[in-house]
């Protein structure tokens, strides 16, 4: 497995040099094909992802954990979509960002670049499969592929259907490559072992992986990390709004990393908003998990922990805590969020902008839902993946975080005195 793996880098490093000759037309025309093919082909995707989720049924795996696998009609027309979207969308590889002249007469321009070959370890959902793989050829990168065991039959059927893209347009066959080892060791040789063909690697996943992936590799990571999103309703929210955004936040779809795990609510408004809040969550059979005020306001409810604070759900639990105000919202937010996606309920412009000046996280809304974090929804065509790092990138990963830069100097025979 060890040789298999190193070769499968080696090749695809190799193919991301060439695909330097390529024009960004016959990427695009590619993109289109491969959009083309899913549709083609979804009784096909449909099929494996039914076994995958068989599997997953009989392993007792939680209903969050299903959804996050499960494929529809709908959502592989939604794959199609972002690889058509993205096809639409300049690319920023050999933009100049920046260009001057300096007095000796040299000029230097800063360019944008792809970064290389990006490894991508992700679990549960086979829509990232097809994401990835058109992000990173519309920027010229090299992509290793290595999904979780549960999603194995949907993953492989998906990566065989794109490559047929890359063949009929003469592309490098190797400009992506599934790694086809469930094993863990898999990951452990990837990080290890790779470091001479793979420039970056984005974890996607559970708590667990991404801690494994920062711990063993020896390749720059961009963590994706877990989703401990807060919705703050402020005193001077309008109530309609704030319930309709928490149900959204939180029903939706409770198994993704942008759906809202805490509710902090104005202490002059908890008497009011929270047993309607109550009434809508519990008709979609959420748990709620309150402090001692809520509880007081709404006893029927489970006691918050401290843990509580800290635990990103994925589910149809949530947690509320009753503050003081802004400010209170505010450090609850930064202690105990994962610097994610966080949102205010206000119709006072200057506590917006408070909280979103200073709410230390990727993304931060104003009377709007946190499920919007998503490469698709911000026009970006789709993401790698939802950074809650600051360096390279943070958000939504869309094309430009999938590039770096190079400095090109242009002169005339100058030499350094």
């Amino acid at each position: 497995m060890k040789r298999e793996i190193i070769e499968i880098a080696k090749r695809t490093k190799e193919a991301q040099y060439q695909l330097a000759n390529v024009s960004v037309e016959i990427i695009n025309r590619c993109l289109k094909k491969m959009a083309s093919m899913l549709i083609k082909n979804s009784q096909q995707i449909l099929e494996a992802n039914r076994k995958d989720i068989t599997v997953a049924e009989k392993e007792h795996k939680s209903k969050a954990f299903i959804d996050r696998l499960s494929l529809t009609p709908k959502r592989i027309k939604e794959m199609a979509n972002s690889l058509e979207e993205i096809a639409s969308l300049r690319t920023p590889v050999n933009e100049i960002i920046k260009g001057w002249t300096r007095p000796n007469g040299l000029v230097i321009n800063k360019v944008r670049v792809p970064i290389g070959v990006i490894c991508i370890i992700y679990e549960a959902r086979p829509n990232v499969t097809s994401d990835c793989v058109g992000l990173c050829m519309k920027t010229f990168n090299g992509l290793i592929l290595r999904g979780g065991g549960s999603s194995f039959n949907s993953n492989i059927t998906i990566i065989n259907i794109l490559k047929r893209a890359l063949k009929e347009e003469n592309l490098p066959e190797d400009t992506f490559n599934y790694i086809p080892f469930k094993e863990r060791e898999a990951i452990n040789v990837l990080l290890k072992y790779c470091k001479e063909y793979i420039d970056l690697v984005i974890p996607r996943g559970g708590e667990g992986l991404i801690k494994i992936v920062e711990k063993i590799s020896r390749i720059p990571v961009i963590k994706h990390y877990k989703g401990i999103c807060h919705i703050y309703v402020d005193k001077e929210a309008e109530i309609q709004m704030a319930l309709d955004i928490i149900l959204n936040a939180k029903v939706q779809r409770p198994g993704v990393c942008n759906a809202v795990e805490t509710l902090l609510i104005h202490q002059d408004i908890a008497n009011q908003i929270l047993p309607l809040i109550k009434k809508k969550l519990e008709k979609y059979n959420v748990e709620i998990r309150g402090c001692p005020l809520t509880k007081k306001i709404i006893p029927q409810i489970k006691s918050a922990t401290l843990k509580d604070w800290k635990t990103e759900y994925l589910d149809l639990v949530i947690s509320i805590k009753i503050v003081s105000g802004v400010e209170e919202a505010i450090e609850h937010i930064n202690k105990y969020g994962s610097k994610h996606s966080d949102s205010i309920i206000t119709n006072n412009y200057l506590t917006a902008k408070k909280f979103m000046e200073r709410v230390d996280s990727a993304c931060v809304y104003h009377n709007a839902s946190t499920r919007f974090t998503d490469g698709y929804q911000f026009g970006l065509g789709a993401e790698m993946g939802i950074s809650t790092d600051k360096l390279h990138a943070r958000g939504p990963m869309g094309l430009e975080e999938l590039t770096t830069y190079k400095y090109l100097i242009y002169g005339t025979g100058q030499i350094r005195s």
